[in-house]
């Protein structure tokens, strides 16, 4: 047997926790894309895709807000304002990655201080305020002007253009808010900017923003999102270890009351860990927002596996074996137990594999690969190290009988004396969940995921309360038969289309070709407000439109129309009224569309970042149901294969759906949305759950083996692997509990979630299992 080379087995796992400290250190990264929530192969993706390589991301951008109290008309505060936005363009810093060929709009070669060459990366591509904004004048001297938006240099002209200014829906929620105390400087970045990039660029911008001494400024876009979330990653990860770690070592302190046992199970703890970081070091995997679970999951698992070992052991001593012949009984007894418990939480977790969403795959597959990790680290190495110590060293013997079988004895009484209203109670429960079930909605928000109290969040909260929002609302347009965008029938259409919108509160900023031509006629009508209009008249529509091409070709028309002037967009944001609600205006617009916009000059479609993310609820549904039904249908196949019998199967299997239950209840009565994060829970649940369950018949079957019936095998059965079961559930409630620490929503929820249905899940097993077991195994 292996714990006979301890030196041998110690020093190879010594060596794969060093080795796999050091690959973690060099090749795990944090980050946090929203392209990786994308549902694989979806339709929607398909076109927005193509969207995207036909005219301009709707994400490739960065809000900065720069507040003043007292309002923004201020002659130097102005000035400051435009300084920064002309400055903040030639933002520059090396590469960081390796470039095969270099864009001379981003990139430059250079030299650095060593002579070395280098690379130098512009991330910044334009910056647009309120003070570079001009309206075009129709002269009929001099052909068209323009004159600018605020005469900077004329203070006394301030009111008359903050008035003329606030009157301009072009201007208002874009560059300047409602109440003039805001302007917005719009940073259009690089596409599908990295991470590193990412953060290199957000901390210039800021040292900018401190040098101008805008102190009251606010941030909004992709790459700040990406920058601030990592950096909440690193900081939870951390936290999220130290935690689990101390809830570990004070558990162990009340269970062994001995140095050395305590000390054992640690360092088999963190053993396990280190190979599993290690593992990921070897796939180079990349750590988003659901990595702070990684250190709880491995901690607690591997934790639950060291406390059906070292019980069974303590169990063993007490019972006057020699050290050598309690291993032996443990791994013997114990071993196929725990394998099997991995094995079908392993499969809870590679349910995720179902879902279409990629990082939800890679944590399923991940946290599968951790869970067999920790078994074979507990198996071999926590047994290989108890072999090293006296028994005395790892226990305190007591010889008086232990409070667990007094309670053990006081459970088993119970489900003897009470099983009827055990069973009436249960039936309650299922009644009461399945109306919780009713309530649960998809209704996700940007602000239900974000980080408590972060500045991500406030700033987020601050552009929704003053601007216009993040979320982007796109309606590609297709423009039919020999019509192209600049012919009148199609600007006619596409303003219906704007003005339809305008009637929800939550779409907001609207842009597209047709404010082309609705200032140019404002030009004409010497820039009054109230002819930011259409012409009435194809006549007069044809007099702009030569001015249009020409203006067009000066602009960034090509964001708005494509070139073959067959495809143009309608632009909008939506403020974060939820998924749910958003998807009720496209369905409602959709329909108008269809009776109102004549389609044989051009259809549209909804798109951009938003409607794809949207679409993850849908999927989420169908995944998790996929991914259940995949997990209960292997499970029950290795629980088949182990016990051959039928009702076995059912015995597993019955108790441990309620858990399941209990969590969807939890989501319906608290009005929880169920998004990418929470979905996982039930994948947990299901995994972790089932665990107790196999210990327990595991146990009853060993004795039922041995010649005792029914009713003192359960009696046996509650009284040795009651202790460890109500033990193991103990670390991971509280384990799992260690989440409410989080800034995180998703991780808060699912610390709630997983923690409250391990205790239903063990109570199920306390008093559900012996009842069944004397019904169908008497």
């Amino acid at each position: 047997m292996f714990v006979r080379y301890p030196k041998f087995i110690i020093s190879l796992f010594v060596i794969l926790s060093i080795t796999g400290t050091y690959l973690a250190t060099q090749r795990v990264q944090f980050e946090f894309d929203f392209e990786q929530f994308f549902p694989a192969g979806d339709e929607d993706l398909k076109f927005f895709l193509e969207f995207k390589e036909r005219f301009e991301p709707d994400d490739n951008f960065l809000l900065v807000g720069i507040h003043r109290e007292k309002g923004v008309f201020e002659q130097d505060f102005l000035e400051r304002v435009l300084d920064f936005s002309l400055k903040v363009r030639h933002i520059e810093f090396e590469a960081p990655n390796h470039l095969d060929s270099i864009d001379h709009k981003i990139y430059r070669p250079s030299i650095n201080d060593q002579g070395d060459s280098i690379v130098m990366m512009r991330p910044i591509l334009s910056a647009q305020s309120l003070l570079q904004v001009e309206y075009p004048i129709k002269n009929p001297f001099t052909g068209f002007s323009t004159i600018p938006a605020i005469h900077l240099e004329d203070t006394s002209r301030y009111e008359k253009d903050r008035q003329k200014i606030l009157a301009d829906e072009r201007l208002v929620d874009n560059f300047i808010s409602e109440d003039a105390k805001t302007l917005v400087v719009v940073l259009k970045t690089v596409d599908n900017i990295e991470q590193q990039a990412a953060s290199l660029m957000i901390s210039q911008v800021k040292a900018l923003l401190q040098e101008y001494q805008f102190n009251d400024h606010h941030l909004l876009g992709r790459s700040f999102f990406q920058t601030e979330i990592v950096k909440l990653q690193i900081k939870e990860f951390i936290l999220s270890t130290i935690v689990s770690f101390f809830l570990v070592f004070v558990v162990m302190l009340f269970l062994f009351r001995r140095l050395w046992g305590i000390v054992v199970a640690l360092v088999s703890i963190v053993v396990g860990l280190l190979m599993f970081v290690g593992m990921l070091g070897v796939f180079a995997r990349t750590l988003d927002t659901m990595a702070l679970l990684y250190p709880i999951i491995m901690i607690i698992v591997a934790t639950s596996d060291v406390i059906h070992v070292m019980s069974k052991y303590i169990d063993e001593l007490q019972k006057g074996q020699s050290k050598f012949d309690a291993i032996q009984t443990t791994i013997r007894e114990i071993g196929m137990s725990i394998f099997l418990t991995s094995t079908t939480t392993a499969v809870g977790f590679l349910s995720l594999v179902t879902s279409r969403l990629i990082p939800i795959q890679q944590f399923g597959i991940n946290a599968a690969i951790g869970v067999m990790i920790a078994y074979i680290s507990v198996v071999i190495f926590t047994t290989t190290i108890l072999a090293l110590f006296q028994k005395e060293q790892i226990i305190k013997l007591n010889e008086k009988p232990s409070i667990w079988v007094t309670w053990m004895e006081w459970v088993y009484q119970i489900t003897q004396t009470h099983t009827r209203p055990i069973l009436a109670g249960f039936v309650v429960l299922v009644v009461v969940c399945l109306i919780g079930v009713s309530k649960i909605t998809t209704n996700t928000q940007f602000i239900k995921i974000l980080p408590k109290g972060a500045e991500v969040t406030k700033d987020f909260l601050f552009f929704e309360r003053e601007f216009s929002g993040f979320r982007p609302f796109e309606i590609a347009v297709s423009i039919q038969g020999d019509y192209d965008a600049n012919d009148f029938e199609v600007i006619q259409e596409i303003d219906k289309i704007e003005q339809h919108f305008k009637q929800y509160p939550a779409v907001k900023s609207m842009s597209s070709i047709t404010g082309l031509y609705k200032t140019i006629h404002q030009a004409y009508h010497s820039n009054k407000a109230t002819a930011f209009k259409l012409p009435e008249t194809e006549q007069e529509f044809k007099k702009y439109q030569k001015l249009a091409k020409r203006m067009s070709k000066n602009s960034n028309f090509g964001i708005l129309v494509s070139k073959d002037k067959k495809h143009t967009r309608i632009s909008a944001k939506v403020l974060d009224i939820g998924a749910d609600n958003i998807n009720k205006i496209r369905a409602e617009s959709k329909q108008w569309i269809s009776q109102h916009i004549d389609s044989t000059i051009i259809q549209t479609r909804s798109t951009g970042t938003g409607i794809i993310i949207d679409k993850n609820s849908s999927y989420i549904r169908d995944s998790l149901l996929q991914g259940l039904l995949f997990a209960i249908l292997v499970i029950s196949c290795l629980v088949a294969f182990i016990y051959k019998n039928i009702k076995m199967l059912l015995i597993t299997l019955i108790p441990n759906l309620l858990p399941l239950l209990i969590a969807a209840a939890i989501l319906g009565f608290a009005d929880i949305p169920l998004e990418a994060g929470v979905a996982i829970v039930f994948a947990i649940i299901f995994g972790i759950a089932i665990d107790d369950t196999i210990h327990l018949l595991s146990k009853f079957k060993l004795t039922k083996d041995k010649g005792y019936d029914t009713e003192a095998a359960i009696r046996i059965t509650l009284l040795e692997t009651g202790k460890a079961i109500c033990l193991t559930t103990v670390i991971l409630f509280f384990g799992f509990l260690s989440l409410l620490m989080s800034v995180n929503p998703p991780a808060i929820t699912i610390g709630i979630l997983i923690s409250s249905t391990l205790i239903s899940a063990l109570v199920c097993d306390l008093l559900i299992i012996p009842i069944m077991l004397r019904k169908w195994m008497g």
